[in-house]
């Protein structure tokens, strides 16, 4: 009896081993896909799944208009912030979230859900939603037999996502905050701790000089970098705040100066730089 057993487990077992070594691979109708990117100070990302229309009519028909669809196939979309961002004038704390959305002809509803272990919107429950938006449905002239998520309109501090299936395209706007950041370590890593690192005190002037702030503060940081360690992209920023108040003797000395430093170094795109400084300059 024992052994009859025994044959019979080791049949089993040869029986499982069998029927998994002989899987077959196949591609996947609606392949997985994951995007990341980052805006600002953030890390974006989005998993999510392409299906294509393969001759199928898409919206208004595979996915009704009025219904929650999952944005993609399979399990149900995924958008994932680092940091707490802005969505639709709406605050959305750092985390991981489900991207539903309710198509419609010419306007969608975008829904962000806490629940993101469901398949598809099997047990969707809108209780979960932590925003919902409305967005405008654009038509394209241009068919994408695939579905698409992709980021666009990048500034620094924020991007577009955009969705685009079959002719239509649905887009909203992710924002992160990105000056109180960038200015509490300023203020800390700079005026505070009154430093003399060439280096954070390039960064800390090239922040005011490209956002406009004190100019006065940010050329004496450049000239204490410069005086410093001086490289030739550290003495552009000085020609270029110095040509900011209106210090055009000063500022054409400091862009030839970084001139001759880059054609040392042999950087043609600073070299173009200060040509073009030093002509507006003229």
């Amino acid at each position: 009896m024992k052994k009859q057993l025994f044959l019979l487990a080791s049949l089993m077992v040869m029986v499982s081993t069998w029927s998994f070594a002989q899987q077959i691979q196949m591609p996947q109708a609606s392949p997985s896909a994951q995007i990341s990117q980052k805006i600002g100070l953030t890390d974006v990302s989005v998993e999510y799944s392409r299906p294509s229309t393969k001759g199928r009519k898409i919206f208004g028909e595979l996915v009704p208009f009025g219904q929650v669809w999952r944005t993609g196939a399979n399990a149900a979309t995924t958008l994932s912030f680092s940091t707490d961002v802005i969505i639709a004038g709406n605050n959305v704390p750092a985390g991981k979230y489900a991207l539903y959305s309710i198509p419609g002809k010419t306007s969608w509803t975008i829904v962000l859900s806490k629940n993101t272990e469901l398949w598809g919107a099997i047990g969707y429950n809108s209780n979960d939603d932590i925003l919902r938006f409305e967005v405008d449905a654009n038509k394209l002239s241009r068919k994408y037999e695939t579905f698409e998520i992709s980021f666009n309109n990048m500034t620094d501090t924020g991007a577009d996502l955009s969705m685009k299936w079959e002719n239509t395209r649905v887009d909203f706007r992710i924002e992160t905050e990105v000056d109180p950041i960038v200015m509490a370590q300023i203020k800390e890593l700079v005026i505070d701790a009154k430093t003399t690192n060439p280096s954070l005190l390039y960064a800390a002037a090239n922040y005011y000089y490209t956002n406009t702030k004190d100019m006065s503060l940010a050329y004496a940081w450049i000239k204490q970098s410069v005086e410093s360690d001086p490289k030739y992209w550290t003495v552009h920023l000085k020609a270029k705040i110095e040509a900011t108040l209106g210090m055009k003797t000063e500022a054409i000395e400091s862009a030839q100066q970084s001139m001759k430093m880059a054609e040392e170094a042999k950087n043609p795109d600073y070299i173009a730089l200060n040509e073009r400084l030093i002509k507006s300059l003229k």
